[in-house]
């Protein structure tokens, strides 16, 4: 129960709904509670008109006013329900709002590092699986829970006004039962959480491959996907089997033991009622009280299959909830962050590695005693092999990552002191990976900046060379781009994400690998762009192609994780080092192309 009791403590803003829930809940258990004593004084006066061979005076005024009353009870007892049952529904909307708020938060927060062994579709499945669990059980606790609770307190107390041994054995049979049901819960959670699990993964790769439909097409992969999913939910059929056989089980001796308590419990009434000591009319109401004292104890069986739902499904979610996030990374807009703006050191480089190392994970390190410094307009590029450091580098310097020792700094400040939205506020990324969203061309180049005015954004497009294709959509721009600007060519995609470079304004600017994938007219149409960007901006450049980076200032070569080498291109070209065999390499290759067409010289 610890889970639902911090759900409740996750969602005390919404008490007044439960206030609203209790009251509802009690006034129309009343109603409820008042149909049996009814109905027992109409029985008797029926009874007592029998045995006098016909109605006494006023006996059927009497008959018909009980009747009226019990038509009120009834109809007060439905309003109630329905009022409460409005409470609980709105109040289960909201909890589910709350949570779903909180955990988007919480994954907003959580360090690179969490998401590099998590699935997008199990994060998904997972909030969607777990809130919707903890919602429903609330809404039918809600509705539920109250009423059950106060008809069991008031069923005890009158059976035992009548009869003391009726109390007994209720009494009795309430903890019996609850007892039964938590022999059950152990397993059954353990089960339920093994059923999550494979669904999970299963969700989780269906996600995958509906983001990369066209690479699973594309092998003949939809046979062995499909397969495996089918598998995975397989799976959950002999863990479903094995959790129904134990819960029906455990459910045939909890009706049993029920069964049996009730025998008894009838068994008094009647020979009481036999023996004169109960009225017909009190036989009738103490047999409708055990008739209500039963429904809400056979009722808590599903209330409690639900409960264990809720409990497995609360433990998912507050196992992401529990997970440690980086203290450096409060919830700010990028205004709030350029508000807040890093004053720069006087004299202090933009841009500074002092003896860094870093792994993943705990295991080697792949970047080792890097050390180097860029000033402000420097633009400075990192070439190396796949797997060098390159990225890393961009990683450490986002702060998505933290060093496992030395320093960074930016202007002057270590990034270990620095809120990472202060620091990111800083940087302007444009990634080999456009990573457009599937709104309109308008709010990607805005995303950044959101309140930008429609000059700003066109500003932006111009100067990124995006402008004229952009004008020949229909809709311009508010052209709909696609889940990850899917109606887009590849150099299309990396001008607007150069366009959202440039509305940032940030004054450290890093390119990674950001016209790699392109043909050669688009990587030119993109270079435009980012020569604009990177005017007056300290640029560090990751590019496996030489000849964007011809015209910087220096050059970091990296092998193995380690710096190799730093100078200007004219010098590494003649230092025989790794930019030196990648320029060779580059140029033999155009040579070849060039015999190919005939021309030599």
């Amino acid at each position: 129960m610890k889970p639902l009791l911090r759900i409740l403590s996750f969602t005390r803003r919404l008490w007044p709904f439960y206030l609203a829930i209790l009251l509802t809940s009690t006034l129309a258990t009343v109603a409820t509670l008042l149909v049996p004593f009814l109905v027992g004084h109409a029985t008797d006066i029926v009874a007592a008109s029998a045995a006098n061979g016909g109605p006494a005076d006023g006996a059927m005024s009497s008959i018909i006013w009980t009747a009226v009353w019990i038509l009120v009870a009834l109809t007060a007892q439905a309003l109630l329900h329905n009022i409460g049952g409005w409470y609980g529904d709105v109040m289960a909307n909201r909890m589910r709002t709350i949570l779903s708020v909180r955990y988007y938060e919480k994954l907003l927060h959580l360090p690179q590092s969490w998401y590099d062994s998590e699935l997008t579709g199990t994060i998904v499945a997972r909030l969607n699986r777990s809130i919707t669990e903890i919602s429903q059980f609330a809404k039918t606790m809600s509705n539920m829970f109250a009423t059950m609770l106060l008809t069991t307190v008031a069923v005890l107390v009158i059976s035992g006004w009548y009869a003391w041994p009726l109390a007994v054995l209720l009494a009795i049979v309430f903890p019996v039962y609850v007892w039964l049901t938590a022999l059950t819960s152990t397993k059954w959670q353990k089960l339920e959480g093994q059923k999550n699990e494979q669904i999970d993964i299963a969700s989780g790769r269906f996600s995958e491959v509906v983001g990369q439909i066209r690479v699973v097409k594309s092998f003949v992969r939809e046979k062995g996907e499909l397969n495996a999913f089918t598998r995975r939910f397989i799976t959950t059929d002999a863990t479903t089997r094995e959790q129904s056989k134990h819960w029906h089980t455990m459910d045939i001796l909890r009706r049993t033991a029920l069964n049996v308590v009730f025998f008894a419990i009838y068994v008094i009434i009647f020979v009481n009622t036999v023996q004169g000591a109960f009225t017909v009319g009190e036989m009738v109401l103490l047999i409708q009280m055990m008739m209500m004292a039963r429904q809400p104890v056979e009722s808590m069986s599903y209330l409690i299959d639900m409960a264990q739902r809720a409990i497995a499904g609360s433990r998912d979610y507050f196992r992401v909830m529990d997970t440690p996030i980086d203290a450096r990374s409060p919830m700010r807009t990028l205004q709030q962050s350029r508000d807040s703006a890093i004053a720069p050191v006087a004299g202090a480089p933009t841009v500074e590695f002092d003896s860094v190392h870093f792994a993943y994970d705990e295991g080697v390190d792949v970047l080792q005693d890097i050390s180097f410094s860029i000033h402000h307009g420097e633009k400075v590029a990192f070439v190396g092999e796949s797997g060098g450091g390159k990225s890393t580098i961009v990683n450490l310097l986002l702060g998505l990552y933290q060093a496992r020792s030395g320093r960074i700094s930016v202007a002057g400040h270590d990034v270990a002191d620095l809120q990472v939205q202060d620091l990111r506020a800083r940087v302007g990324v444009v990634f080999q990976d456009a990573s457009l969203f599937s709104g309109t061309i308008r709010e990607n180049i805005a995303y950044g900046r959101p309140d930008a005015t429609d000059d700003e954004i066109r500003a932006a497009a111009r100067k990124a060379n995006a402008e004229r294709f952009i004008e020949k959509f229909a809709d311009g721009y508010d052209t709909v781009v696609g889940e990850r600007g899917l109606k887009l060519s590849g150099g299309q995609k990396q001008r607007i994400a150069v366009a959202r470079a440039i509305l940032k304004d940030a004054p450290i600017l890093v390119l990674d690998e950001a016209t790699s994938a392109l043909d050669t007219k688009s990587e030119r149409e993109v270079q435009r762009g980012l020569d604009e960007l990177m005017a007056d901006r300290t640029s560090l450049i990751i590019a496996h192609r030489l000849s964007t980076i011809a015209n910087v200032d220096r050059i970091v070569t990296l092998k193995d994780g380690q710096i190799d080498e730093i100078g200007t291109p004219a010098e590494l070209a003649r230092s025989g080092g790794i930019y030196a065999e990648l320029l060779a390499m580059q140029n033999a290759g155009a040579r070849k192309q060039l015999e190919r067409f005939g021309i030599t010289g």
